[in-house]
This record gives C-alpha cells, sequence and structure tokens, in this order.
C-alpha cells in the first residue's frame, strides 16, 4: 500500500501522465475495483480499518495520533493465533504516538521484519535525517535509491518472501511515498519538475452551496484566480515523482512474487487520496469527495481473478480484513462488519455491498487546526452519495450526472425520496455499528421533515458487542448477569 496515492494516479484508472507500470501491470493480470472507498480519509483512522477489520468509530481510532483499543485484535494477531506468520514492514501510524511511530512491533507482527519509519530514522546521522524530510533532497545528485524508505521496506520484503515463500503468510509493505516529503533519487524529480497534474473542471468550484466548514477550510483559495494558468502540481512535482518511484520499488516486489509465490493473492491500495486543489481544497479532511475518499483497489487471485477485469460497483476498505482472513482458511468473526471480496473476485459482476460508508472525527489529536472536530457520516451506493456534516451543512450528489461534485442536491425537490432512503440507511448503519457518535441529532437535519421527535431514549435498543471468540467472552446481560441471548434488544 501507499500513502496519498488518489484512485486516478494510476493509469489503469486514468491516463494523467503521472506513471505507474508496475500498478498497470498488477491490474492488467487482476480485478480493478472501480468504486473503493477508503472508512475515513485520514492515516491512521484508514490504517486502522484496514488492519483491525472495524470501523474507526469502533476501534477509537477516529483522529491521527489515537491507538485502536487493546481489546480490538489487529489481523497480525489473529493470523499468529491461527499458526500464520504475519509481518508489516513499513509506515503503521497506529500506536498513538507521532507520525513516525515509536519504533516497537505491535503484538502479533513478526519483530525480525517491523520497520516503522522511526526504526529508518534511528538509523540515519542526525543530518541524514534532516535530509530524509527536505524535499530539497531530491535534487541532490549523491543520493541513490538505497537512502530512501521506500526502497529499505522493498529489501525487507524481498527477506521476508525468500524466507517465507514455502507457506501461507500475510506480508504487509506500507509505503509513505508519494506523501511528502516524496524523498525520491532525482532523475524521478528532473523529469516531473513541470508536470502539471489534469485540469478539471471542480477545481473552479466556489463552493456556493456547499457547507460551511469547506469554505473555512478553502480559506484564501476560493476567491484564487484560477484561469489557464492555474497549475495542479504540489510543490516541485515531488508527489507525482514519488509516486512513479515507489511503483518502481512494487515492482522490484511483484517480480519476486512471481518467480517465489506465483499462486499468491496480491493486493495494492492507498489509505486515501489527496484533494490537489479540487473544489479549492487541499490535502485531506472532513469530505466525502471522490478525490480523498476513493482509493485504488487491485486485488490478483490466480486462478479465481480474470485478468483485466474490472468491478463495477461499490467496496470499501473495511472488506479486506475478512478477504484475507477467508483466503488463509481463519474464521471471520460476527465482530468484523465487513464482507469478503471473494465473489467479486471470481465474478465482478457480483455485487457485494449495497453501499459503502465514510466516516470522520478530527484529523489529528495533537494539532489544533485542520478544522477540529468535524463529525461526518457519509453513504455512497454506487451513483448517490449523500454526507451528513453534524455540524455544518449536508451534501447530497449523483455522480452519473455529475462526476466532479459539483452539483450539491440536499434540498432539491426532485431527489427527496432517493436522499431520504439514503439517509434512513445510515442512521441504520450507525445503529448496527455501535457507533459511539449515534443519537437523534443525525436524523434531526433541517431538510429532513418527518424526523423523529428527539427523545432522551432515541430508538430505546441495547447493542452489545458481538462475538469475538477466542478474544472476548460473550457478553453479559446487565440485568442479570447471564450471558446476553441477543446483541441488540430493547433497554
Amino acid at each position: 500500500m501507499t500513502d496519498a496515492t488518489r484512485w486516478d494516479m494510476l493509469g489503469c484508472y486514468r491516463d494523467t501522465g503521472t506513471a505507474t507500470p508496475h500498478l498497470d501491470s498488477l491490474a492488467a493480470t487482476g480485478t480493478r475495483f472501480e468504486r473503493a472507498y477508503t472508512t475515513q480519509p485520514v492515516c491512521a483512522p484508514a490504517r486502522s480499518a484496514l488492519f483491525t477489520g472495524v470501523w474507526p468509530h469502533t476501534s477509537g481510532t477516529w483522529s491521527n495520533n489515537q491507538a485502536p483499543g487493546l481489546d480490538v485484535p489487529t489481523l497480525g494477531q489473529r493470523l499468529r493465533d491461527a499458526g500464520t506468520p504475519a509481518a508489516y514492514i513499513g509506515k503503521w501510524h497506529l500506536d498513538g504516538t507521532d507520525y513516525f511511530g515509536n519504533g516497537r512491533c505491535p503484538d502479533g507482527w513478526d519483530e525480525a521484519y517491523w520497520y516503522d519509519m522511526r526504526r529508518y530514522l534511528e538509523e540515519l546521522t542526525p543530518d541524514e535525517r534532516v535530509a530524509s524530510r527536505d524535499p530539497a533532497t531530491t535534487a541532490d545528485p549523491g543520493v541513490d535509491s538505497s537512502f530512501t524508505y521506500a526502497h529499505r521496506c522493498t529489501d525487507r520484503a524481498l527477506a521476508f518472501i525468500a524466507a517465507h515463500a514455502d507457506e501461507d503468510f500475510l506480508l504487509v509493505v506500507s509505503y509513505d511515498e508519494p506523501h511528502d516529503p516524496g524523498i525520491t533519487p532525482p532523475p524521478y524529480g528532473e523529469k516531473y519538475r513541470d508536470y502539471v497534474f489534469p485540469y478539471d473542471d471542480n477545481v473552479l468550484d466556489d463552493l456556493a452551496d456547499k457547507p460551511a466548514h469547506q469554505r473555512t477550510w478553502a480559506g484564501p483559495r476560493l476567491t484564487e484566480d484560477r484561469g489557464d494558468g492555474y497549475r495542479r502540481n504540489v510543490d516541485t512535482g515531488s508527489f507525482f515523482a514519488a509516486q512513479e518511484y515507489v511503483d518502481s520499488q512494487m515492482g522490484r516486489i511483484l517480480a519476486v512474487v512471481a518467480e517465489r509465490t506465483p499462486q499468491a493473492m496480491v493486493l495494492y491500495t492507498s489509505d486515501h487520496g489527496d484533494m490537489l486543489g479540487s473544489h479549492r481544497l487541499h490535502a485531506k479532511g472532513p469530505a466525502m469527495y471522490d478525490e480523498i475518499a476513493r482509493i485504488p483497489l487491485v486485488v490478483r487471485l490466480p486462478g479465481s481473478t480474470a485478468p483485466g477485469t474490472v468491478s463495477p460497483h461499490p467496496v470499501s476498505h473495511i472488506d479486506l480484513a475478512p478477504t484475507v482472513l477467508e483466503h488463509l482458511g481463519v474464521p471471520v468473526p460476527d465482530f468484523l462488519p465487513g464482507r469478503s471480496l471473494a465473489p467479486a473476485l471470481a465474478d465482478p459482476d457480483h455485487r457485494v455491498n449495497e453501499a459503502v460508508f465514510v466516516e470522520f472525527g478530527r484529523y489529528e489529536v495533537d494539532h489544533d487546526g485542520f478544522g477540529g472536530f468535524q463529525p461526518m457520516r457519509g453513504i455512497h451506493d454506487g451513483r448517490h452519495k449523500l454526507v451528513v456534516n453534524l455540524l455544518s451543512d449536508d451534501e447530497l450528489y449523483d455522480l452519473e450526472s455529475d462526476p466532479g461534485e459539483m452539483r450539491n442536491l440536499i434540498t432539491d425537490p426532485a431527489h427527496t425520496r432517493i436522499r431520504d432512503g439514503l439517509h434512513d440507511r445510515l442512521l441504520a448503519w450507525m445503529n448496527d455499528t455501535r457507533d459511539p457518535f449515534r443519537g437523534s441529532y443525525w436524523e434531526r437535519r433541517h431538510w429532513r421533515t418527518d424526523a423523529r421527535e428527539a427523545t432522551w431514549a432515541y430508538d430505546g435498543m441495547t447493542r452489545q458487542r458481538p462475538d469475538d471468540p477466542g478474544y472476548q467472552p460473550r457478553m453479559l446481560d446487565y440485568t442479570t448477569g447471564l450471558e446476553m441471548t441477543e446483541t441488540v434488544r430493547s433497554k
């Protein structure tokens, strides 16, 4: 996986001039998911869902610099306990400390191969550490590939494959690239020095009918002149250079997979995207626009995926943990809400989900900025997308007629039935997943004329944690002290 790669930065999704030949080749030999979504468009929350299999609001990782709860096992723990080796190499961002991690291998993952960003920095001199965080390093002719984090992660991945090629395993290779500072050998930076990402109409969005918090987020960009001279690049193009460079590193792994473990399931994705100026917004944050919430997802499973197939239906990162567990023969507990993608790998026309969901809580605990607490819950059924921004204004888009998400239809009378139907499903999902932030305020929006009156009991139900055999005992009924008979019941 990579960090901050938009779905359309891969050539197999869209030709933008960013070269991704190895990932394109992976897609040509497997299945590309056209409508795949992150669970939250921020690093740690997104990763928490990938590696615990539960929603950020369930694990407690609803912001950067928050770790999953102690009662939420990771894929590494589940597989280790089932006798399957699991290694994690690269950016983790789930130990609750800073961006780089604490250098300690979490339970369940192979200590011999653990290599978070702190361990990389500890290999460097103080001057090298500073250089590793300075985008100008890309122009230093003395910097070669072996200096980069991506190269060193790849070396460890190749060593793990060599040691475990004859057995089942899970190997996660989590690159920081193309996330800034995007350090690459000089030829990559030079190639993209004058590169400009293609112009899309939504870079001109004036946000007039959009949520108030997005206009605050846009800031001075809201009145910026975006005529013919507007350049959709990042700094000197290092972001896009790093995407091609990290593709080359993944190519090293794919070559060894072809030689040593040709029958392996290979999955590629990114934790989230980047706005790149779309809707006059930058980076990522509390929005469900495709630029940050829609992510690339490519899966190859020899004997199952037909080469070059495309799945058109919505899927989610929440589906990847059960997919991996099922593939490795480990029972998928009720505690995990996602659905295995195995049927879609066998038949790309198979629809796994009727809808997918995206949430947001806060960008980062450490920072006072980035908008602070911005609770958001959204649903996308493959065509229409509803976003409820609890402290701001809500959104509805028809991506079939408006793929750039320019026209907010939240109060359009012609879309009342569609909007309210999505809203009902969103509220049901919040209840079913035991969202700790659920309550009547999500239902009582100014446009929802048939919303129920607010009551202290809300829907009057108790929703205890589903069973997770081997990790938590069955929950007890508060009124009897006996094991509960139903997880969901009247209070």
